[in-house]
């Protein structure tokens, strides 16, 4: 049901915000294509609706807290504005909207979350507030240069690409409003380019080469 899912510009706004803050008070720096990505990860459960219960397993916060244990013991701070990525998905994003996440698989199996609709005024106010305050952050730090500077990390950007994609262009696995259209598409253009450019540098690169 489009009740149980949630559209991915809350998702990539909230994470790479959350994310680029707690970098800055950490003063540590971050990759900010690993951090879009990351912030959308536990939604990789819609490709195996077979086999997981979309906001199961992958949405637990223990479970990502397990899964960055040992990351964060090697790391320490540095690790800490992913983690925050990918857990402020399910903790405030899900949770917020439309709800029913089993928040603390594997413990429980409760269902756990407010009764906002995703289709509702009070959700897309919520998308756009967060939508603008991401393009804020990226203009104040200078993260949307940093889409334009070639660099391979920015290939790992094709996840979040194709989760704001099929839902904008497929309708997959949730239809866009006309209301978030435009976030989706300013958000779909960013990754466009960066993907684009990094792909061109690593062409010209290949191709002299060859000539040498």
């Amino acid at each position: 049901m489009e009740e149980n899912r949630s559209y991915a510009v809350g998702h990539l706004a909230l994470g790479y915000t959350a994310g680029r803050i707690s970098a800055k008070l950490l003063k540590t720096k971050v990759n900010i294509p690993l951090l879009l990505t990351l912030s959308v990860i536990p939604d990789i459960d819609i490709l195996f609706s077979r086999f997981l219960e979309h906001r199961g397993p992958t949405h637990s916060i223990i479970t990502a807290l397990i899964i960055f244990a040992p990351i964060i013991a090697v790391y320490r701070k540095q690790a800490l504005p992913y983690c925050i990525a990918v857990i402020q998905h399910s903790l405030i994003g899900d949770y917020v909207t439309g709800g029913r996440i089993q928040l603390l698989w594997p413990v429980t199996t409760q269902y756990y979350g407010t009764s906002i609709s995703i289709m509702s005024s009070t959700n897309i106010a919520l998308e756009w507030t967060m939508f603008l305050i991401s393009i804020a952050v990226m203009t104040k730090t200078r993260d949307i240069a940093k889409f334009l500077a070639p660099h391979n990390s920015n290939l790992i950007l094709a996840i979040p690409l194709f989760t704001v994609l099929l839902p904008a262009v497929l309708s997959f696995p949730l239809e866009v409003p006309v209301s978030l259209i435009l976030p989706h598409l300013a958000y779909l253009l960013l990754f466009s380019l960066a993907i684009i450019l990094d792909l061109s540098k690593l062409l010209n690169s290949t191709q002299v080469k060859k000539r040498l």
